[in-house]
């Protein structure tokens, strides 16, 4: 495989929302992410905690899942918003847009509910991602930590990006802290931050045909 530089796996990188079902090799998902605890951390306080789903950790995981969705399919009681509960512009259109260009690819009209929520839920399934790894930190941690959490976790799609894998970054799991931390057996001190699907693209699917868009660059970079 050709090397790529790190310009390169950032132009590659995207949001993946359907996987093929070839497994991911676990000697190198285990290198990727030993490399990416090097992500800048303040105070080196490293306030991440990884489990990797794989194989047979995987296959109980999804059974588990279809489970909960049938029993409650909007998931339990999130512990942080993902969101802001009242976005104001341009954050509120920027949201909008990627959300009906997902829908628009996928070819679900707006008025569709029921199609949007089944399809929600492949958010609950790694979107058949073969392997994934659920992102903990200390109760303790507050925003700082977080952004480490971000740097770790970006770290991570660079390199396995590198390889040749793709991924997706879930917040969605947020709404499943209680089945996540039993299911990995957790410390009731850590809580859940986010998940994160790991394979490979499914060239077939419209939905990766999907790039986000982003501002302009003078809209968000000012030199003083």
């Amino acid at each position: 495989m050709a090397p790529v530089s790190v310009s390169e796996a950032v132009q590659r990188r995207k949001s993946v929302r359907a996987f093929l079902p070839a497994p991911v090799d676990k000697a190198v998902i285990a290198d990727v992410l030993t490399r990416a605890t090097r992500a800048a951390s303040g105070g080196n306080l490293q306030p991440w905690v990884l489990y990797v789903l794989s194989g047979e950790s995987m296959a109980r995981f999804r059974a588990l899942m279809e489970a909960r969705l049938a029993d409650n399919p909007l998931g339990e009681a999130p512990e942080y918003a993902v969101y802001p509960p009242d976005l104001k512009e341009p954050y509120r259109t920027r949201r909008f847009e990627i959300g009906e260009a997902v829908y628009a690819h996928l070819g679900i009209p707006r008025g569709a509910k029921l199609a949007r929520l089944q399809w929600l839920q492949n958010n609950d399934r790694f979107f058949g991602a073969p392997a994934a790894l659920f992102c903990f930190t200390d109760r303790i941690m507050g925003p700082p930590q977080w952004s480490d959490l971000g740097m770790l976790l970006a770290t991570a799609m660079l390199l396995f990006q590198e390889q040749g894998i793709d991924t997706c970054p879930q917040e969605a799991w947020s709404r499943w802290p209680k089945t996540v931390g039993d299911f990995v057996r957790a410390p009731a001190e850590l809580m859940l931050f986010c998940g994160m699907a790991i394979g490979h693209a499914d060239p077939a699917a419209a939905v990766n045909q999907l790039h986000s868009p982003r501002a302009p660059a003078a809209e968000v970079i000012h030199f003083v």
